[in-house]
C-alpha cells in the first residue's frame, strides 16, 4: 500500500505516471479491481484530483516488486538510468528524487534506456547546455518497417507539436512554429518486413524518432500513434519497440571527467514474446 497527497488541480492516471512508478505501470488492472481509493473511496475510472486529496493504491508484492529502472552510473554530480518500458520519466524523477533530483531530458512512457538525472543544479544546468548545444551523443536503436530505400541517412526536416491532438507534425519545408530536426539513421539489418535500425539524434524534440522514421514511411514498430497499425498487430507490439542505447558527453570543466565513458543501456529491441 502506498499513499500519496495531490498538490494540483489533475487527473488521477496523470497524478500517477508522474508520482508512483508501480501504479503507473499496473493502473490499468488496479482500476479494474478497485484498488485505488481516493479519499477512503474506491474508484474505477481516471477521475479529476483536486489539491489535498488522498489517493492510496494497492498494489500487489509482485507490483510493488516490479523493477522500473536499474543504476548504470552514479557518484556525487550524476545517475545515469536504465528505465524500463512503460513507465513516465515524471514518475522515475519522483521516485528518485532523494538521490537525484534535477532532471535534465525525458524519455517517452513507452521508449526504455538511458536517461541522465543531475545531483546538483550545477550539473543540472552543464548538463542541459551539452545537450542544447549538441555536445552529448544520444544513439537509439529501434526496430521499423523495412520501407528504408538508403541504408544510411541524414534527415532534415521540421517538426511542429499539435497540443490539441497530442501528436507532433513533420513537413520537408520550414512553417512557422515548426523546429528544424535532424535525425540520422542507419540500417543494421534487414528481417523481412522489418529492420533493425541505429538511430543518432543531432536535435532532440518531441517524439522526433517516431514521427520523424514514420514521414519516411518506416514508422517504429509498436508505435501506436505513428505507427502502421496492420503491422503492429502481426507482431502482436503495443509499445514502441524503441532502446535510448547509448550516452557520450563532451564537457567542460569539473565534469569533464565525464568524456571519457560512454554508458550503454542493458536492453535492445526484439519482438514481443507470444
Amino acid at each position: 500500500m502506498k499513499t500519496f497527497t495531490c498538490t494540483q488541480k489533475i487527473k488521477l492516471r496523470d497524478f500517477t505516471d508522474g508520482t508512483y512508478p508501480q501504479g503507473s505501470f499496473a493502473f490499468k488492472a488496479l482500476l479494474r479491481r478497485g484498488d485505488i481509493r481516493v479519499n477512503g473511496a474506491k474508484t474505477r475510472s481516471d477521475m479529476p484530483l483536486n489539491v489535498g486529496d488522498v489517493v492510496t493504491y494497492y498494489t500487489t508484492a509482485a507490483e510493488e516488486a516490479k523493477l522500473y529502472f536499474k543504476a548504470v552510473y552514479e557518484d556525487d554530480n550524476l545517475l545515469v538510468a536504465d528505465k524500463f518500458s512503460g513507465v513516465t520519466s515524471e514518475a522515475l524523477f519522483f521516485a528518485l528524487s532523494d538521490r537525484a533530483a534535477y532532471p535534465v531530458h525525458r524519455l517517452d512512457r513507452n521508449t526504455c534506456g538511458l536517461i541522465a538525472i543531475a545531483k546538483t543544479e550545477e550539473c543540472q544546468q552543464a548538463l542541459i547546455e551539452a545537450f542544447r548545444e549538441r555536445k552529448v551523443e544520444k544513439i537509439y536503436l529501434c526496430l521499423a518497417k523495412n520501407a528504408f530505400r538508403r541504408q544510411s541517412a541524414v534527415l532534415t526536416a521540421y517538426l511542429k507539436k499539435d497540443e490539441k491532438a497530442g501528436i507532433v507534425r513533420i513537413s520537408d519545408s520550414p512553417s512557422q512554429g515548426a523546429a528544424k530536426i535532424v535525425t540520422e539513421y542507419s540500417v543494421e539489418e534487414r528481417s523481412g518486413d522489418y529492420a533493425l535500425v541505429r538511430v543518432t539524434l543531432h536535435t532532440g524534440k518531441t517524439h522526433q524518432i517516431r514521427a520523424h522514421l514514420a514521414h519516411i514511411g518506416c514508422p517504429v514498430l509498436g508505435d501506436e500513434k505513428y505507427g502502421d497499425g496492420a503491422l503492429n498487430d502481426k507482431y502482436h507490439a503495443r509499445r514502441q519497440i524503441l532502446v535510448a542505447k547509448s550516452l557520450a558527453f563532451s564537457l567542460e570543466g569539473g565534469l569533464s571527467y565525464l568524456n571519457r565513458m560512454t554508458f550503454e543501456s542493458s536492453f535492445f529491441p526484439e519482438l514481443p514474446k507470444g
